[in-house]
């Protein structure tokens, strides 16, 4: 019986890596220097598939990999069905915040009730912020770029990922207001910690001790 891991590329993937190896897991290859999206490990039974971070919840989601790391972010958007999530595993830190352009009056605008266009990938995160607040958004999906929204007129505002808000200041814009602290998880699929809990429950234990 073998395990398999979905992981993304660049950020989660680099700060997994102490975690695998507190659980004696090192990948053959790293995905940065490889085409291979399958990559071995040292362990036999113990597999990694590279994927798109937003895809992680889904292949773990349908039992394509038993267990994955994925950002807050990812799932709240994914919405975390079938999927159990032991622990935060403390990296990949971020924040998801509204920015608006410098000089926009953003608490005024909402104030008096102006209904805001609002670009964002993570679409449920912001209505359900903006709701929660009583504010009238639009909500506009992008994919990306989103600083390059409110720069051409697209929007009034975005809600994004942020960590050291050099891209803003570069794009003339400005944090307003955080929505809430980001950080990776790790996911596992039910139906696999059942059946396999044996090699499982170790490397969730594992994990456990390294984050402490």
């Amino acid at each position: 019986m073998s395990i398999t891991i979905a992981l993304s590329k660049g950020r989660i993937f680099d700060e997994t890596l102490p975690l695998l190896a507190a659980a004696g897991i090192v990948p053959a290859e790293n995905p940065e220097h490889s085409r291979k999206l399958i990559i071995g490990t040292n362990r036999a039974d113990v597999g990694v598939v590279i994927v798109r971070a937003s895809d992680v919840p889904t292949y773990v989601q349908y039992g394509a990999a038993d267990i994955g790391i994925a950002g807050k972010d990812v799932l709240i958007e994914h919405g975390g069905a079938g999927l159990y999530q032991p622990l935060d595993l403390n990296i990949a830190r971020c924040r998801m915040c509204v920015a608006a352009p410098v000089g926009f009056d953003y608490a005024a605008a909402v104030k008096r009730g102006a209904r805001l266009r609002i670009a964002t990938k993570y679409l449920l995160t912001a209505r359900e912020h903006f709701a929660a607040k009583g504010v009238h958004v639009d909500l506009i999906k992008l994919y990306g770029s989103m600083e390059l929204a409110p720069l051409v007129g697209l929007a009034d505002a975005i809600v994004d990922l942020v960590s050291s808000g050099n891209t803003l200041k570069a794009n003339n814009l400005v944090e307003v207001e955080q929505i809430m602290p980001i950080s990776s998880r790790l996911i596992v699929n039910q139906a696999a910690l059942k059946v396999k809990h044996d090699i499982l429950q170790p490397i969730i234990e594992a994990f456990k001790s390294a984050i402490k």
